[in-house]
């Protein structure tokens, strides 16, 4: 039992990693879907102002 290393930090270290990872692809995901629909949103304006026009 005195012999067995210790391995709580580096458990914790890899729980932070994969949250970091996690983090990075959510915001990725959310700004390449939040210029499509920010385009999307655009183009029906578009058509609704040419539309009343």
């Amino acid at each position: 039992m005195l012999f067995l290393p210790k391995e709580e930090g580096q458990g914790l270290v890899e729980y932070g990693l994969i949250l970091v990872l996690i983090a990075v692809v959510v915001i990725f995901i959310v700004t390449t879907l939040g210029t499509a629909i920010q385009n999307i949103f655009s183009e029906i304006g578009s058509a609704l102002f040419e539309a009343t026009n």
